[in-house]
Protein backbone atom coordinates (compact mmCIF):
# COMPACT_ATOMS: atom_id res chain seq x y z
CA UNK A 1 0.00 0.00 0.00
CA UNK A 2 2.87 2.35 0.83
CA UNK A 3 4.12 1.78 -2.71
CA UNK A 4 1.02 3.54 -4.06
CA UNK A 5 0.23 6.06 -1.31
CA UNK A 6 3.54 7.93 -1.34
CA UNK A 7 3.59 8.58 -5.10
CA UNK A 8 -0.07 9.60 -4.98
CA UNK A 9 0.56 12.07 -2.15
CA UNK A 10 3.63 13.42 -3.95
CA UNK A 11 1.63 13.83 -7.17
CA UNK A 12 -1.22 15.61 -5.36
CA UNK A 13 1.22 17.92 -3.57
CA UNK A 14 2.99 18.75 -6.85
CA UNK A 15 -0.34 19.37 -8.59
CA UNK A 16 -1.44 21.61 -5.71
CA UNK A 17 1.77 23.61 -5.93
CA UNK A 18 1.39 24.01 -9.69
CA UNK A 19 -2.20 25.20 -9.27
CA UNK A 20 -1.16 27.62 -6.52
CA UNK A 21 1.77 29.02 -8.52
CA UNK A 22 -0.45 29.31 -11.60
CA UNK A 23 -3.16 31.12 -9.66
CA UNK A 24 -0.66 33.53 -8.13
CA UNK A 25 0.80 34.30 -11.56
CA UNK A 26 -2.73 34.88 -12.89
CA UNK A 27 -3.57 37.08 -9.90
CA UNK A 28 -0.41 39.16 -10.32
CA UNK A 29 -0.96 39.58 -14.04
CA UNK A 30 -4.62 40.52 -13.45
CA UNK A 31 -3.58 43.18 -10.96
CA UNK A 32 -1.13 44.64 -13.47
CA UNK A 33 -3.49 44.56 -16.44
CA UNK A 34 -6.78 45.55 -14.81
CA UNK A 35 -5.68 48.45 -12.65
CA UNK A 36 -4.71 51.98 -13.50
CA UNK A 37 -3.25 52.54 -10.05
CA UNK A 38 0.52 52.24 -9.83
CA UNK A 39 0.34 50.76 -6.33
CA UNK A 40 -1.92 47.95 -7.52
CA UNK A 41 0.32 47.28 -10.52
CA UNK A 42 3.35 47.25 -8.22
CA UNK A 43 1.60 44.75 -5.97
CA UNK A 44 0.93 42.58 -9.03
CA UNK A 45 4.62 42.71 -10.00
CA UNK A 46 5.53 41.81 -6.42
CA UNK A 47 3.20 38.80 -6.44
CA UNK A 48 4.70 37.58 -9.72
CA UNK A 49 8.26 38.03 -8.44
CA UNK A 50 7.52 36.23 -5.17
CA UNK A 51 5.85 33.40 -7.09
CA UNK A 52 8.92 33.01 -9.31
CA UNK A 53 11.21 33.00 -6.26
CA UNK A 54 8.94 30.46 -4.53
CA UNK A 55 8.96 28.19 -7.58
CA UNK A 56 12.75 28.43 -7.83
CA UNK A 57 13.16 27.64 -4.10
CA UNK A 58 10.80 24.67 -4.40
CA UNK A 59 12.77 23.33 -7.37
CA UNK A 60 16.10 23.83 -5.55
CA UNK A 61 14.86 21.90 -2.51
CA UNK A 62 13.48 19.08 -4.65
CA UNK A 63 16.66 18.88 -6.75
CA UNK A 64 18.75 18.67 -3.58
CA UNK A 65 16.47 15.95 -2.19
CA UNK A 66 16.70 13.89 -5.36
CA UNK A 67 20.49 14.20 -5.38
CA UNK A 68 20.58 13.15 -1.70
CA UNK A 69 18.50 10.08 -2.56
CA UNK A 70 20.89 9.19 -5.39
CA UNK A 71 24.02 9.53 -3.25
CA UNK A 72 22.41 7.58 -0.40
CA UNK A 73 21.46 4.78 -2.79
CA UNK A 74 25.00 4.73 -4.20
CA UNK A 75 26.45 4.59 -0.68
CA UNK A 76 24.12 1.74 0.25
CA UNK A 77 25.01 -0.12 -2.96
CA UNK A 78 28.72 0.20 -2.15
CA UNK A 79 28.13 -0.83 1.46
CA UNK A 80 29.67 2.29 2.99
CA UNK A 81 26.76 3.29 5.22
CA UNK A 82 27.65 3.73 8.87
CA UNK A 83 26.72 0.74 11.02
CA UNK A 84 25.25 2.10 14.23
CA UNK A 85 23.36 -1.01 15.25
CA UNK A 86 25.90 -1.97 17.91
CA UNK A 87 26.11 1.50 19.48
CA UNK A 88 24.22 2.74 22.54
CA UNK A 89 21.00 4.58 21.74
CA UNK A 90 18.80 6.88 23.78
CA UNK A 91 15.14 6.00 24.21
CA UNK A 92 14.41 8.53 21.45
CA UNK A 93 16.53 6.50 19.01
CA UNK A 94 19.39 9.00 18.80
CA UNK A 95 22.89 7.84 19.65
CA UNK A 96 24.25 8.35 23.12
CA UNK A 97 26.68 11.26 23.23
CA UNK A 98 29.75 9.12 23.92
CA UNK A 99 28.84 6.64 21.18
CA UNK A 100 28.29 9.44 18.67
CA UNK A 101 31.65 10.99 19.61
CA UNK A 102 33.45 7.67 19.19
CA UNK A 103 31.78 7.12 15.81
CA UNK A 104 32.68 10.65 14.74
CA UNK A 105 36.33 10.18 15.75
CA UNK A 106 36.55 6.96 13.73
CA UNK A 107 34.92 8.45 10.62
CA UNK A 108 36.88 11.69 10.95
CA UNK A 109 40.13 9.71 10.79
CA UNK A 110 38.92 8.06 7.56
CA UNK A 111 38.06 11.48 6.17
CA UNK A 112 41.47 12.94 7.09
CA UNK A 113 43.14 10.13 5.13
CA UNK A 114 41.13 10.88 1.93
CA UNK A 115 39.29 14.24 2.05
CA UNK A 116 38.73 14.43 -1.72
CA UNK A 117 36.66 11.23 -1.87
CA UNK A 118 32.88 11.55 -1.89
CA UNK A 119 32.59 8.36 0.14
CA UNK A 120 34.57 9.69 3.12
CA UNK A 121 32.69 13.00 2.91
CA UNK A 122 29.38 11.13 2.86
CA UNK A 123 30.35 9.09 5.90
CA UNK A 124 31.54 12.23 7.70
CA UNK A 125 28.24 13.98 6.96
CA UNK A 126 26.34 11.00 8.38
CA UNK A 127 28.58 11.04 11.47
CA UNK A 128 27.89 14.76 11.95
CA UNK A 129 24.18 14.01 11.66
CA UNK A 130 24.37 11.24 14.26
CA UNK A 131 26.30 13.61 16.53
CA UNK A 132 23.49 16.16 16.18
CA UNK A 133 25.39 18.79 14.17
CA UNK A 134 22.95 19.24 11.29
CA UNK A 135 24.54 22.41 9.90
CA UNK A 136 27.94 20.79 9.38
CA UNK A 137 26.26 17.61 8.14
CA UNK A 138 24.53 19.61 5.38
CA UNK A 139 27.75 21.39 4.41
CA UNK A 140 29.77 18.18 4.19
CA UNK A 141 26.93 16.38 2.36
CA UNK A 142 26.90 19.16 -0.26
CA UNK A 143 30.64 18.62 -0.69
CA UNK A 144 30.08 14.86 -1.03
CA UNK A 145 27.42 15.42 -3.69
CA UNK A 146 29.72 17.80 -5.61
CA UNK A 147 32.62 15.33 -5.44
CA UNK A 148 30.39 12.48 -6.60
CA UNK A 149 29.10 14.56 -9.51
CA UNK A 150 32.68 15.42 -10.48
CA UNK A 151 33.67 11.74 -10.28
CA UNK A 152 30.74 10.74 -12.47
CA UNK A 153 31.54 13.49 -14.96
CA UNK A 154 35.15 12.26 -15.09
CA UNK A 155 34.02 8.69 -15.70
CA UNK A 156 31.58 9.81 -18.38
CA UNK A 157 34.26 11.70 -20.33
CA UNK A 158 36.71 8.79 -20.02
CA UNK A 159 34.36 6.46 -21.91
Amino acid sequence: MDKFVKPLVMFLAAAGLLVAFGYLLFLGWSMIAASEHVAMQGLGVGIILLTVVGAWATWAILRNGFELQRISAAAAAEGIELDISGLDHRPSGRLEHDAADALFDEVSAEYQADPENWRTNYRLARAYDHAGDRLRAREVMRTAMDLRSAEQAGQGSAR
